[in-house]
């Protein structure tokens, strides 16, 4: 039997990236999965919301709950970056990182509790490093990680009772699309690549497969005494200190 058969998960932002990476782990092993985003799915059932409108996450629950009848482990992995320094940020798009990368999870939290606590169901949320540290210009996309790292505790402890979990993972540079059109926008894109490597001792950046493996543990009863906590998936960037 597959760990997570007669499961079912939520993955928001699950059509590319890291988001399709955990969709396609937990299908493989048993789970039924529903992603959500603004387009359909074509590799799976999908639910389409905006999800920066506060109305979408009950919505989208609900709908879940009407085509399933249950949720199991919540996936909270869609965000957004824009780089623009605190001067130059407008209200506008910090509060539009705001709703995406904090108000919804907490959102979708709010309204899958009901169902977790049936379930005894597990939420992971995807943060980044940037929520231990920042680079330049990413004001709104640290301050917002940084909370989703704070929410992902509260939750673990207020619902730790109803044998409901919550535990985050923050990686760091991955292989996904987004990072791909970055490097190859650089004016040297080997040596940008090459650059990137040089930061971390492992001397590669993670493959989206590395941080679904780490989801699907943390879904699983292996890891039933794991709850509270930030997982960092960076290749030991953090660690390194940079040479003067």
């Amino acid at each position: 039997m597959k760990r997570f058969e007669r499961k079912v998960a939520l993955v928001t932002g699950g059509t590319t990236g890291i988001g399709q990476a955990i969709a396609q782990q937990l299908r493989d092993e048993g789970a039924t999965v529903f992603t959500v985003q603004r387009r359909e799915d074509e590799f799976f059932e999908s639910i389409t919301a905006d999800l920066t409108d506060p109305t979408a996450p009950a919505r989208v629950i609900d709908e879940l709950i009407q085509h399933a009848g249950q949720l199991d482990i919540l996936i909270n992995n869609a965000g957004m970056m824009k780089e623009v320094s605190v001067e130059n940020m407008s209200f506008e798009l910090w509060q539009t990182h705001l709703a995406l990368n904090l108000t919804t999870p907490f959102l979708l939290i709010k309204a899958a509790l009901p169902y977790l606590r049936k379930s005894k169901g597990n939420i992971i949320n995807i943060g980044s490093i940037e929520g231990l540290a920042a680079n330049p210009l990413h004001t709104a996309y640290c301050a917002t990680k940084a909370g989703l790292a704070g929410l992902t505790r509260a939750v673990a402890v207020d619902h730790g009772h109803e044998k409901i979990r919550c535990n985050l993972i923050a990686p760091g540079w991955i292989d996904t699309e987004l990072n791909t059109d970055f490097i190859n926008s650089q004016p040297d894109p080997e040596l940008f690549l090459k650059k990137i490597r040089d930061i971390h001792p492992l001397n590669r950046i993670g493959a989206a497969k590395e941080v679904a493996t780490l989801v699907s543990f943390l879904a699983s009863g292996e890891a039933a005494f794991i709850t509270g906590q930030s997982y960092v998936v960076d290749g030991g960037r953090t660690s390194k200190l940079s040479l003067p």
